[in-house]
């Protein structure tokens, strides 16, 4: 919004609301669009400040509010995504969403579509679709928009937005898990895991984890990380085991959370400050993932950031049989 002014300044419209109102009732559902296409939660934010901008500069008020706003946030973050593309094809290490902690859009009707689309799993195999593709997946399959609606905010005719729709439906339905976990199920695994990762308990850990299991950081070339994917859950339950209890001799605690939807933590050193973030993939009674986002640059929006170097040269300080 413009300088010094703010969606209150608004006057009400027509029923008596504003646009402020208006915009500021939708706001969670244009912010939970625009994340699942871009995987970002600053990206996110800017495209939905943008919107509001170009509402609040609209000379009439629209006939549809939330047609308007979910179309204008929707090509914004299409053009900030095929920009973003160029962007990572020189990101350094493995590319992972900014952690959500709290998806703000909420739907009892669609709890189930918004839940999987936001997890890192599902956010990583959106990011094989095209923009496109990605648009018209997001508003149709997750927020159950018309095929009017959605040919409006991709700009293309209702038959190829039919024919997008097919082909996302299929890329993401081959790389989803067949079976996954329920909440209970998923929360009993993490409480057990974490409880082995403070022990530094191996065993406990293989336990836990799918034969193919894997642990892979991002890191983004600006903080220390794994030079490569681990994988394999003998050889990930050992890494974990022999590194993460170190972490307690720099004060580094974790509190247990939900990120992008499923099971994870965040990792705070002695001031509170956040390390990095984890979340855990779930399916099949077993956890196979484990996602560690680690790039500074992905963490403000949880709070202010560690020095993850700082902390790095003071676990090589420590010696191992300190542990």
């Amino acid at each position: 919004m413009t300088a010094g002014t703010t969606t209150s300044e608004y006057a009400p419209e027509r029923g008596g609301t504003s646009r402020a109102d208006d915009f500021e009732e939708l706001r969670p559902l244009l912010f939970s669009i625009a994340y699942r296409l871009l995987g970002s939660v600053s990206e996110a934010e800017d495209a939905v400040q943008e919107t509001w901008l170009r509402f609040a500069a609209t000379p009439t008020r629209p006939r549809s509010v939330r047609a308007f706003l979910s179309t204008t946030v929707t090509r914004i973050a299409i053009d900030v995504l095929r920009s973003a593309r160029v962007r990572r094809e020189a990101y350094v290490g493995p590319w992972f969403p900014e952690p959500l902690l709290a998806d703000p859009y909420e739907d009892p009707e669609r709890s189930a579509e918004l839940a999987d689309s936001v997890s890192m799993a599902a956010l990583l195999l959106l990011e094989r679709l095209s923009p496109a593709e990605r648009a018209v997946f997001v508003l149709r399959e997750v927020f159950d928009f018309g095929f009017p609606e959605v040919a409006a905010a991709v700009g293309r005719s209702e038959a190829a937005c039919r024919q997008l729709a097919v082909r996302a439906r299929r890329h993401m339905a081959d790389g989803r898990p067949r079976f996954e976990a329920p909440r209970e199920e998923r929360e009993e695994l993490a409480a057990r895991f974490f409880g082995a990762l403070r022990e530094g308990d191996v065993t406990g850990l293989r336990d836990l984890l799918a034969t193919d299991a894997s642990v892979v950081g991002d890191g983004g070339g600006k903080t220390p990380q794994l030079a490569r994917a681990v994988v394999g859950g003998g050889k990930v339950a050992r890494l974990l085991a022999a590194f993460f209890p170190r972490l307690a001799h720099a004060d580094v605690t974790y509190e247990r959370t939900e990120v992008n939807g499923q099971e994870g933590a965040v990792f705070r050193d002695r001031d509170g400050k956040v390390l990095q973030v984890m979340a855990l993939d779930v399916h099949d009674g077993r956890i196979h993932d484990i996602r560690i986002v680690l790039n500074p640059d992905k963490l403000g929006h949880v709070g202010p950031v560690a020095d993850a170097w700082a902390i790095h040269h003071e676990l090589r300080r420590t010696p191992r049989d300190a542990d």
